[in-house]
């Protein structure tokens, strides 16, 4: 019987009820209302106390209000305490663009945070079950879900200062729909439940009683998948995290850059676990539209032959490979022209990017090794000096080379990250020929310096 399956499942899960503050969300429906007079009746038996929290959402009327009129009357009967919040969650909907499913649970998860906080108790308790977590599994994995995704419903998990709790999840839809006939209950039923519009509802009408055919315990079978499944991901979920630093290069709000070199040395199950790692710290919480086939897309990536590459993942996460270095940022607007020219001037010029040049006179005498400093003599340059982004057909004369070489071709030779080439400085003098790639190459207009040259430009480059 339910009873019994109950009280084990929690007994395995080392859930001591005996003094327990319980929040139980009751929507009148036959899940909810079972799970309360379960524990409505261990009350005593436990010194439980008991709270109910009902929303209503305000999507149907009349028929919700008297649902909430139903949770009030079931709870004083029973001298059960309770409280019920009516929320515009249509209105909420209009205001955040979220889906009703979605916006409803934000709610309604919102307003339980609350009333824990107010009565002072340890656990939320909600009616979710065997069928639910077969759905849910099913309906993940047929969507491509991947790692803790897969995992389905847990049994429980932190919630504000509390715990949320299952107790449902070892017991099958009809044992419920039983356990309330033998007990006289009464639930209220919402016709929604019913529509063919919602995906979660076609895969209960039709993949499930497919399965229940095939095996009536199926359910009892995807919940110790699930458990499984969950020690696992959690095992690899903590070996990721030793691993992570190894690998990642810089990391900040929205930004992650990793060494490709270092990712790949570790095994492919790891690999994939520090990916995911990486995106769970990024996205704060998953978007239900990204995938398993998102993650295969990045390790396309980082195993495409060619060097370089950028590729698209939900929410405007973009995820970028340059040579040996993968980055993923998000990009919540469109990427802002960085071109500019700027006139260098004595002193200090600030750079858009945060870097500057500065300008100094010196004599001859100054010892000039620095690939951050240029030297120039002040008879055979044309000023104004400027500096400015690289343009399509650069090309500069480097130092101790025959002829010219495009600016594109050096970035490629020094593996510069594509992000950085577009931004990188170049000193022109004011007949646009390139005289200096700060901290990368600088041309032979140093070899024009005379022997009786009085006076001299030394500019230093300055990363921030």
């Amino acid at each position: 019987m339910l009873e019994q399956k109950v009280e084990a499942f929690l007994t395995r899960k080392q859930i001591n009820l005996m003094g327990a503050s319980i929040l139980v969300g009751v929507s009148g429906g036959p899940d909810s209302l079972a799970l309360l007079h379960f524990l409505w009746r261990r009350q005593e038996r436990y010194h439980l106390k008991l709270f109910v929290a009902h929303v209503d959402h305000m999507f149907r009327g009349g028929e919700s209000e008297r649902e909430a009129r139903f949770v009030q009357s079931f709870c004083e009967e029973r001298n059960i305490p309770v409280t019920v919040r009516s929320i515009n969650v249509p209105l909420y909907i209009e205001e955040t663009g979220l889906s009703s499913q979605v916006a409803a649970r934000e709610c309604r998860y919102s307003f339980f945070q609350e009333t824990m906080r107010r009565e002072n108790l340890r656990y939320l308790m909600l009616g979710h079950h065997g069928d639910d977590q077969l759905e849910t599994v099913v309906m993940r994995l047929t969507r491509g879900s991947s790692g803790k995704a897969r995992v389905g419903i847990p049994f429980s998990r932190p919630f504000d200062k509390g715990t949320l709790i299952r107790p449902f999840l070892c017991v099958s839809k009809q044992e419920i729909e039983e356990y309330c006939q033998r007990n006289r209950l009464d639930p209220r039923r919402d016709p929604s439940n019913d529509s063919g519009k919602y995906s979660r509802n076609r895969f209960r009408h039709t993949i499930l009683p497919f399965l229940k055919a095939e095996n009536p315990r199926v359910h009892e079978h995807f919940q110790r998948f699930s458990e499984e499944l969950e020690e696992t991901e959690q095992f690899l979920e903590d070996l990721a995290n030793q691993h992570l630093t190894k690998v990642v290069m810089l990391q900040s709000e929205g930004k992650f850059v990793i060494d490709i070199q270092k990712l790949c040395s570790m095994p492919m199950p790891l690999q994939r676990r520090v990916i995911k790692l990486i995106l769970n710290y990024l996205y704060k919480q998953q978007p239900a539209s990204l995938s398993a086939v998102h993650i295969e897309q990045i390790f396309s990536l980082i195993n495409n032959p060619q060097p370089s590459g950028v590729i698209d993942l939900p929410e405007k996460l973009k995820v970028i490979r340059s040579y040996g270095e993968l980055q993923l940022q998000f990009q919540h607007s469109p990427p802002k022209d960085e071109s500019y020219e700027i006139e260098i001037s004595v002193g200090k010029t600030l750079l858009p990017t945060g870097d500057f040049i500065t300008w100094e006179y010196v004599d001859k005498e100054i010892e000039y090794t620095n690939i951050n400093q240029l030297l120039l003599p002040m008879t055979c340059i044309s000023l104004p000096l400027k500096v400015r982004t690289r343009r399509e057909g650069d090309r500069m004369k480097v130092k101790g080379m025959k002829g010219t070489k495009k600016i594109k071709d050096i970035f490629i030779d020094l593996k510069l990250p594509i992000v950085e080439r577009n931004r990188w400085p170049i000193v022109t003098d004011s007949n646009d020929h390139i005289i200096w790639i700060p901290g990368i190459k600088k041309s032979d207009i140093s070899s024009f310096v005379q022997a009786d040259e009085k006076k001299y430009i030394l500019l230093q480059y300055n990363k921030h």
